[in-house]
Order: C-alpha cells, then structure tokens, then sequence
C-alpha cells in the first residue's frame, strides 16, 4: 500500500505565501518522481510542478518565479512553496508520486486525496 498525505492548503489574501507539503509512505521501494497538479471549478486537472529524485524540475508557465519544487528525499516528501499568490491560482492541489513498489517492479503513478488552496481578492 502506497499513500501520500498532502497539508498546508488554507485561505490566504492575494500577494501572500502558502507552503504545500506532501509525504508518501507505504510500499515506497523508489520514487522517480513527486509532483503538484492543481484543478480549478470548471476546468481539468493541470500539472502546476514536478521534480525528479535525481533532481530535474519542471514548472507551468502560469507559476514560474512564483512557485518553488522542493524535495527531501530522506523522507519522501516534496513541498510546494507558494509566493505572490493570485487569485487564480484558487483550486484543489493534488500530490502525484510515480514510484516503483519493490525491486524491478513498475512505475505507478499514485495520488493523493487534495487540498484546498483559496485566494481571496
């Protein structure tokens, strides 16, 4: 069993700073990757930020110079720091992991349950 917990959504005036965090734990063999998609009422699921273990990043065009990957591969855990928010950057934020269970074994993607992340005008 794989799970990953994401926290530190929350309400927040434009201009201000959120930190995401997300842990994966379970059968975390080896993580390839860990990620941030984001999805707003009314419109599908978009991938925000991702890095890879071996530490290449990639960002939306919609959130660079704003938004921060990081990782702490120690403990599976990658965060999202979140400055000079907008208020279009209101949706639920997902935490995805592509990892493999145990020795080689397939990637899978896996995904947490979201976090709200609203930005007030």
């Amino acid at each position: 069993q794989v799970q990953l917990v994401e926290s530190g959504g929350g309400l927040v005036q434009a201009g201000g700073s959120l930190r995401l965090s997300c842990a994966a734990s379970g059968s975390t063999f080896s993580i390839n990757a860990m990620g941030w998609y984001r999805q707003a009422p009314g419109k599908q699921r978009e991938l925000v930020a991702a890095k890879t273990f071996a530490g290449s990043t990639h960002y939306a065009d919609s959130v660079k110079g704003r938004f921060t990957i990081t990782r702490d591969n120690a403990k599976n855990t990658v965060f999202l720091q979140m400055n000079s928010l907008k208020p279009e950057d209101t949706a639920v934020y997902y935490c995805n992991a592509g990892l493999r269970e145990y020795f080689a074994g397939p990637y899978k993607d896996y995904w947490g349950q979201g976090t709200q992340v609203t930005v007030s005008s």
